[in-house]
């Protein structure tokens, strides 16, 4: 992050507002992943996405740039489902955020072609989403296997994440395997990781353990000065470890609002809706940020400590104003 977004965020905390808006555009995606948190019962307002009424075509457009208007984000992230659903309505929307200098996110599994047209939006990263090597990913993703992925971001340059799960880390030389092949490709421009985020109580075969949990860790940060596209910093690779206790101690949990598909329910305590387990959060925006807060200044003070007190700062004078 640079310097003058990290002065505008803070801005942004103490007037009260979180710099960070995340839209789940559409309820609808073509894919059916194994452990999806999006469409776990009780992911927002004890239902889970499919169950939400949405918007399309200018209803959806005019709704989007309400809220953008209502929340005036540095960053807007558009997530689903999957946005490709929508992406006529995209398509009108990225110039008219642009023009707002609103940086956007579209994060998508790319089962369709991405219109040409996006690669002209200079505020604009397009996250496809990978999960893992292509004889797991395909089975678990039709249709966006990988032959798909690769035809549709042809013309543009894009990020891919991969969420790690405990499968991958049965085979030593996975997360490698995989980090080579997608740095080959030229329309990537970097790779991120996360690791596989459970609900409390949940027993998917995805959830790492302890154990492979640290080996991921170790393995991502030997691959770090092997692979330049891998970005993510040694401290964001090392917050996997303490992850934040809970969504009240999570800088990117309270510094982002969630909103999902019917563009008014709000989703808590963080975008993962419904019960999270942060003791094994593997989420990379919230230890990017964890990272980020332990960074020192001066005098022994981090940029947490300086987030914390500005956040008790607004929320004292939003008190303040309620009150008179």
């Amino acid at each position: 992050m640079k310097t003058n977004e990290v002065i505008q965020a803070w801005k942004s905390v103490l007037s009260g507002r979180r710099p960070s808006l995340a839209i789940e555009i559409t309820r609808e995606c073509p894919l059916r992943c194994p452990g999806c948190y999006a469409y776990e019962d009780g992911h927002v307002g004890g239902v889970n996405l499919r169950q939400l009424q949405d918007k399309r075509g200018d209803e959806l457009v005019q709704g989007v740039l309400a809220l953008v208007e209502e929340h005036r984000p540095l960053h807007l992230s558009l997530v689903g489902g999957d946005p490709l659903v929508r992406h006529r309505e995209i398509t009108r929307l990225l110039p008219l955020l642009d023009a707002r200098g609103v940086h956007v996110q579209v994060v998508t599994s790319a089962f369709r072609q991405i219109p040409p047209e996006w690669a002209e939006i200079e505020r604009l990263n397009i996250v496809v989403s990978v999960d893992g090597l292509q004889p797991e990913h395909d089975q678990r993703r039709k249709p966006a296997t990988y032959a798909r992925i690769l035809e549709s971001i042809r013309g543009h340059r894009v990020s891919v994440h991969c969420t790690i799960t405990a499968p991958m880390m049965k085979r030593g030389s996975y997360l490698e395997e995989f980090v080579a092949f997608w740095s080959a490709r030229p329309e990537v421009k970097r790779i991120w990781m996360s690791m596989f985020t459970p609900q409390v109580g949940a027993s998917y075969p995805e959830i790492l353990g302890p154990e492979e949990r640290l080996n991921a860790v170790k393995e991502l940060l030997r691959l770090r000065p092997m692979f330049p596209k891998l970005d993510m910093s040694e401290s964001l690779i090392r917050q996997f470890l303490r992850p934040p206790a809970s969504p009240k101690e999570c800088i990117f949990a309270q510094t982002t609002h969630t909103i999902s598909a019917d563009l008014k329910s709000r989703i808590t305590p963080c975008q993962f809706g419904g019960n999270p387990d942060c003791s094994q959060c593997g989420c990379m925006a919230s230890m990017g940020l964890a990272a980020l807060g332990d960074y020192k200044l001066a005098l022994g003070i981090t940029a947490g400590d300086i987030y914390w007190a500005s956040n008790s700062i607004s929320n004292a004078l939003q008190r303040k104003k309620r009150a008179a």
